[in-house]
């Protein structure tokens, strides 16, 4: 076991790691930062992303100790200053692109990555950028409403697609 060190959501935290956790463990059982799912364990689901150094990062795959020093943001560090929802997370809520919640917090995070790089994506480019988060919720319609919204761009050519 070794302490690892980062700054978590703008924080800096240590916790005990062994060689092999990974961030998703040490950000859930060792910070208590639950927002961050593990969906797969294998790197495919995306329910895991989180910000490395501004980067979408699939938490799970990645060891605690190789991020020694890292500026990692979850979900948790998403919501405004005063604890109201962020820009993203509004928009998700806003454009229903969300059902069951459980790809969520993968989502709004590489939506995040997506829009640090681009700030203006088109709907094509959103699609791609979230080939790596799955969702068997949404039909994922309603997601890419919400990262339009989210980068202040016009939904309405998207159409409509009702919650179910």
């Amino acid at each position: 076991m070794a302490k690892v060190t980062m700054t978590v959501n703008g924080k800096p935290v240590a916790a005990e790691a062994e060689g092999r956790t990974l961030l998703s463990q040490y950000l859930r059982e060792g910070l208590g930062l639950t927002g961050t799912h593990i969906g797969c364990d294998t790197s495919q689901c995306g329910a895991c992303v989180v910000l490395v150094d501004g980067k979408a990062v699939k938490s799970c795959s990645a060891l605690a100790m190789d991020l020694e020093g890292a500026e990692v943001r979850t979900v948790e560090g998403m919501a405004n200053p005063d604890g109201s929802l962020g820009t993203i997370q509004q928009a998700f809520q806003d454009h229903h692109g969300l059902q069951c919640g459980f790809c969520t917090p993968g989502m709004v995070m590489s939506a995040a990555a997506l829009l640090a790089e681009n700030p203006k994506p088109s709907e094509a480019e959103i699609r791609h950028y979230l080939e790596g988060n799955l969702c068997r919720c949404t039909g994922y319609h309603n997601i890419v409403k919400a990262v339009l919204s989210a980068s202040g761009q016009d939904v309405s050519q998207l159409g409509t697609v009702a919650a179910e």
